[in-house]
């Protein structure tokens, strides 16, 4: 079974999207995980109703959090002291999958044995309409690769914790926590698997690119000095090949 965990926060405008996405997947054997993180537009209320009505999917289990003030790491984390699937998955409430995104992944994984999965994914704008950006994903990733390069969307992750130890999924409470989290497994010699196949949208609402970038580059930066315990000089190339590799992408 493939569990799912989803952080909701504020996903009143597309919450019955992500609801009809998950159901139109064609692999069945899963639970959808979804811990609601304090919305104050509707959201909270909407999925507590769900969850109490008739209608209500076994396996969709809702987990109201208390006090954990928007933190998507909390709530993914929360998600996965829930979680009784062999297979992790996480999908972000505004993020799109492919109908076949649960089995096309689930079949390359086991085909090809990979512990530690993502694919490829493309932007999309606010109605999730696909943009032609695609960020394709290496069929392999190393740590030392990893550092440089930003290319695993969280909502493209699987991973088999028969092979990679559950609590090693748990996300740090910082900035960037997922990519934190992925430069964790790999630092400790797991090989991430791509697979390039766009099986999800990333949708981007319209906001400040420049506040974006500047915001992205404190954070890799961070990530460096305070995660992985890089000195200045260390972190100078892997820095440079981020922001080359970033630009690119942009373009």
């Amino acid at each position: 079974m493939i569990s799912v965990i989803t952080p909701v926060y504020n996903a009143i405008a597309f919450i019955d999207e992500t609801f009809a996405m998950m159901f139109a997947q064609d692999h069945t054997d899963w639970e959808w995980i979804l811990v609601e993180d304090g919305s104050t537009d509707g959201t909270r209320e909407k999925l507590a109703e769900y969850a109490s009505s008739a209608d209500c999917d076994r396996r969709v289990r809702i987990i109201l959090a208390d006090d954990n003030k928007n933190k998507a790491a909390g709530a993914r984390n929360i998600g996965l002291d829930a979680a009784g699937g062999r297979y992790i998955a996480f999908l972000d409430a505004d993020d799109v999958w492919s109908k076949n995104k649960l089995s096309t992944q689930l079949d390359y994984m086991d085909k090809t044995g990979a512990a530690f999965c993502f694919t490829s994914y493309e932007f999309g704008d606010e109605q999730a309409r696909g943009t032609g950006r695609i960020v394709h994903a290496p069929r392999e990733l190393t740590y030392r690769q990893a550092l440089s390069r930003t290319v695993i969307f969280t909502s493209t992750v699987m991973f088999d914790t028969q092979k990679i130890d559950k609590s090693k999924l748990y996300m740090p409470y910082i900035a960037s926590e997922d990519t934190a989290t992925w430069w964790n497994i790999l630092r400790d010699g797991v090989t991430a698997t791509g697979l390039d196949e766009v099986l999800t949208i990333y949708r981007r609402p319209a906001r400040s690119l420049s506040s974006n970038k500047l915001l992205a580059v404190k954070r890799i930066w961070g990530l460096y000095r305070d995660n992985e315990g890089m000195g200045v000089f260390k972190s100078i190339p892997y820095f440079i090949g981020w922001a080359f590799r970033a630009t690119i992408r942009r373009i």
